[in-house]
């Protein structure tokens, strides 16, 4: 092991120091609370006082769960004053309550045992053996990877975490870096969904433009077909990973280094990706009479289901769990008391994921509280022309995406704001909707705490701030490419 891995196995967070941090800003928020507006509307640039101080600590400290927890307190400080703690623990309540996070914790929970159960039986190792059969090099295994991400279309976490964890013993194999696998995985799961009319981001954005006007009662869906074609940042994103793999875009930053160390030394997983892996770190030994069936009628009944259900994800995990306890307990590969308890491990496999959602999804509510995504939107407007408004929701979105980590719900709070700005200043709706669809995808993969990357991490086992930082060059190379489409768009169209 050289000398840079060595150095990275042994960073360690000094408990007194991080305690030192937090107390000095809790003391310097309480100061500064007598300069702070009573009216949240009237924060201005204060709003954006949080956002900063997050991206600040997550890149000085590498410890996502105590920057959302320190800058959700810091938002509902600059609110609720004195009595900020109540607002936080009232906003993890709604959090936990809310549709959103069950929705969450029952199709991500259940993916979970989804996927120990498929490992049990051997299924995701027969898997790995069909792919290998197939796949004689690194880069064949890759573009496997990305061609299977590609028919997985339905939904992106179905996508990540299915592929993340079966692809990783293939891709092991030739001592491809967890970072490089996460990357093609991400980037082949949230970009496609959003170039395809039956998925579950379709059916929601369809919905979206709904409810706020933008299209008639069940019209939705045409509405979205309509954006497809300038979706650039699904598209730029999607086609740039075959590039990458077969080395027409050379790896660089972070990615490079890397791919040095699992080609040199075998360390595949950067530092503490055990504490995200799905697998928990558990090496699976394949029964003798591994079925490949064992995979893939699950993963055929999933979709089916999805796709009977009308795309829901969550109607699908349920009654695929259904499915392979008739199918595993007749071939005699365990009794129902394993079944459950390998179920349970799933879950419990999930919770790290799950509860860096919750804090991100806690995070979100501070924004809401101290109005971040309207003012930073609402300042965006002045500058906004029919010609350069696409291009500048997209920039402006991005970045914040980036920092609210929400993808779904930025499109929630985002969408009301931008369609009547879009009609006030005569821009090209469609074009106009494309940018904010394409702003939520490209924010998410950057962002080091959003669902995209903390699924994708989850599966694939890799550390979630290293597979953001070692994706992000990619991210910013899709996204300059968007920005030139968006831009020449808005003039042409």
């Amino acid at each position: 092991m050289n000398s840079e891995v060595k150095n990275a196995v042994n960073i360690q967070v000094n408990p007194k120091r991080m305690l030192g941090i937090a107390a000095i800003i809790v003391i310097a928020v309480a100061f500064s609370l007598q300069f702070i507006p009573d009216d949240p509307k009237d924060f201005g640039p204060l709003s954006l006082v949080p956002a900063v101080f997050l991206i600040i600590y997550i890149f000085w400290t590498k410890r996502i769960l105590e920057a959302l927890t320190l800058a959700s307190l810091m938002g509902f400080i600059m609110v609720e004053k004195i009595g900020f703690f109540t607002a936080f623990t009232d906003a993890l309540l709604n959090v936990m309550m809310s549709e959103d996070i069950a929705w969450l914790f029952i199709v991500c929970g259940l993916m979970g045992s989804i996927i120990a159960l498929i490992e049990k039986t051997g299924g995701a190792y027969a898997f790995g053996e069909w792919v290998a059969t197939k796949a004689k090099s690194r880069e064949s295994t890759l573009m496997w990877t990305w061609v299977l991400g590609l028919a997985m279309f339905l939904d992106d976490y179905l996508n990540a975490l299915t592929l993340g964890s079966c692809m990783a013993p293939a891709t092991d194999r030739y001592r491809v870096s967890r970072e490089f696998l996460s990357y093609v995985v991400d980037s082949t799961a949230a970009p496609v969904c959003v170039l395809v009319p039956i998925t579950t981001w379709a059916v929601f954005a369809s919905r979206l433009l709904e409810v706020n006007g933008l299209a008639e009662a069940g019209q939705g869906m045409k509405f979205f077909i309509r954006t497809i074609p300038f979706n650039f940042y699904g598209w730029a994103a999607t086609f740039i990973v075959p590039l990458v793999i077969l080395g027409v875009v050379p790896l660089v930053g972070p990615m490079k280094r890397a791919e040095k160390r699992a080609r040199e030394t075998g360390v595949l997983a950067p530092p503490g990706s055990e504490k995200i892996d799905i697998r928990a770190g558990e090496a699976v030994q394949a029964p003798e009479n591994a079925k490949i069936i064992n995979f893939a009628l699950p993963i055929i009944f999933l979709i089916a289901a999805m796709i009977y259900f009308d795309v829901d994800m969550m109607k699908g995990v349920i009654s695929t769990i259904a499915f392979m306890f008739f199918l595993y307990i007749p071939q005699g590969l365990m009794n129902a008391e394993e079944f459950t308890d390998l179920c349970m491990k799933g879950l419990k496999n999930m919770l790290l994921p799950l509860m860096l959602m919750v804090l991100a999804f806690t995070f979100a509510e501070a924004n809401d509280a101290i109005h971040f995504t309207e003012y930073v939107i609402t300042s965006a407007a002045p500058i906004m022309s029919p010609q350069l408004m696409p291009l500048v929701v997209f920039l402006v979105l991005g970045a914040t995406e980036f920092i609210t980590g929400t993808n779904w719900g930025m499109y929630i709070i985002a969408l009301p704001i931008v369609i009547p700005l879009t009609t006030s200043v005569g821009a090209n709706p469609v074009l106009t909707v494309a940018a904010v669809l394409s702003a939520g995808v490209w924010g998410s993969h950057i962002c080091f705490y959003s669902d995209a990357t903390i699924i994708t991490s989850a599966a694939t086992g890799c550390d979630n701030f290293q597979h953001a930082w070692t994706q992000m060059p990619f991210g910013f190379m899709a996204a300059g490419i968007s920005a030139i489409a968006f831009l020449i768009a808005g003039f042409i169209f």
